[in-house]
């Protein structure tokens, strides 16, 4: 067999599955061993040979294929530290590494390095952490791994405990280094990795993480489940390792991600309302907008469903009002002016409830247009003087799940038209709601809940 020295590209999906079921798929059979390249290193990229006073708890893998397979892809990447310097760092497994080192290039214009090994376990991230990774100084990590500790017969809890050692190693090693952390995929129990299971694990994982503004928790896990909570196999054919449109999927969740930490999409947004309508975001800071009180009503819907559910959201109560003009983001930073985009960040709180207003209100009808981008399973809203059209990534998070013309993980359109006491509203052209009631004045509103919201050209036009 010759010498395996990368996976082959995304375009050569029969080839990324060979080689993934090679690795991953064979912790049951021996498979063929990938030859071994010479030590130039003195052992220093070998497996312990024991757990002996290791970091972490759990499986680290020890099949001869594994064993040299990391050998060698450690080994080359020692070469290559000093080129790699500052650049956004890919972790984890086969999933990682079989997006190739230049991961498809699904990210023109950044700095790569993919140090994912097929067949790793969070063990095995953990012990080799600093030589592969933090010796970069990576300007931002991408994070994947737990599937294979499940297939080792790992609880859980174990793969949370280890993630909670990588996390707290990265921070140490800079606090300020984004780190976005993906819930592990959907698999099969026919490949030992049963949808409890991961869900268990991305449910702990959510707690680990929770409270930490240094990391974004992404749901790689919704976005490709099916209803039963499994892979499926037009986006992973082997139930265990994405194709490339797998792939095409996992870039399109990261990418807005990637353009708030400022990675990707660093030119304004060049855009000039057309006439008649005047822009409500100027696209450089929070002109125009701010927080308002709490209303009495929220203050006691926040408390009811705090007091009955332990997952309940976290509601900030602000006291008096405050105008973010010539800010680029609010205070607590949930809401961000970026090249053109206000962004809702993802909250480190996993869920939080919180409301950006106009300082202006609109007492006349009026046509409001704006355009919006959702990562996966993301909970937004738009208030129209009051009420709220709820402005998600409808297909997974609803309500409005049947839309034809809707674009996940893209910009998508929303009109928005009072007349009277009624709103008439679409989405890329299609109806959401044809007679939305609404007060005869009032502001207009952002809502953040959950995961991260993107608007963009947002203006209005008053009717006569």
């Amino acid at each position: 067999m010759p010498r395996l020295t990368r996976l082959p590209s995304l375009a050569s999906v029969a080839s990324l599955l060979f080689v993934a079921l090679l690795f991953d798929g064979c912790a049951s059979r021996p498979a063929p061993a990938v030859p071994a390249v010479a030590d130039q290193y003195n052992g220093r990229f070998e497996i312990p040979a024991t757990d002996a006073g290791l970091p972490g708890t759990g499986p680290i893998r020890r099949y001869d294929w594994f064993r040299n397979l990391w050998r060698e892809r450690r080994s080359t990447w020692a070469k290559h530290v000093a080129a790699d310097q500052h650049a956004l760092v890919f972790l984890g497994d086969s999933i990682t590494q079989g997006w190739g080192d230049d991961l498809g290039r699904s990210f023109p214009g950044v700095k790569v390095a993919n140090r994912g090994i097929s067949g790793d376990t969070t063990r095995g991230v953990l012990l080799r952490l600093q030589e592969d990774v933090l010796s970069l100084h990576p300007a931002g990590v991408v994070l994947l791994i737990g599937t294979n500790d499940l297939e080792e017969g790992a609880a859980p809890e174990t793969v949370a405990a280890n993630l909670r050692l990588i996390l707290a190693a990265m921070k140490q090693h800079d606090p300020a280094m984004p780190v976005v952390v993906c819930r592990v995929m959907p698999s099969s129990l026919t490949k030992k990795r049963p949808a409890e299971s991961i869900k268990r694990i991305n449910q702990l994982v959510a707690a680990v993480v929770k409270g930490q503004p240094q990391i974004t928790y992404l749901d790689t896990w919704t976005l490709f489940a099916n209803a039963n909570g499994d892979a499926t196999l037009p986006e992973f054919p082997d139930l265990l390792h994405p194709n490339a449109a797998g792939y095409a999927k996992w870039a399109g969740a990261l990418r807005p991600i990637l353009a708030t930490l400022g990675f990707l999409e660093t030119e304004p947004d060049a855009f000039t309302p057309e006439p008649g309508f005047v822009s409500l975001f100027n696209g450089r800071d929070l002109t125009g907008w701010g927080y308002r009180p709490t209303s009495a009503e929220d203050i006691a819907s926040a408390q009811r469903w705090q007091a009955s559910d332990p997952d309940a959201a976290a509601w900030p109560i602000v006291t008096a009002p405050a105008a973010f003009d010539g800010q680029a983001a609010s205070p607590d930073g949930r809401y961000r002016a970026k090249k053109g985009r206000l962004v809702v960040t993802t909250p480190p709180e996993g869920r939080s409830i919180q409301q950006l207003w106009t300082t202006r209100e609109f007492a006349q009808d009026f046509v409001l247009k704006l355009e919006f981008r959702a990562t996966p399973n993301t909970d937004s809203g738009i208030y129209v003087r009051g009420p709220q059209l709820q402005c998600r990534d409808y297909l997974l998070a609803g309500p409005y799940k049947e839309l034809k013309n809707y674009r996940p993980l893209d910009w998508n359109e929303i009109v928005i038209t009072v007349k009277g006491g009624s709103a008439y509203c679409t989405c890329n052209g299609e109806v959401l709601e044809k007679a939305m009631p609404v007060p005869a004045s009032g502001p207009l509103g952002l809502e953040g809940d959950r995961g991260q919201m993107e608007y963009r050209r947002i203006r209005v036009q008053e009717l006569p």
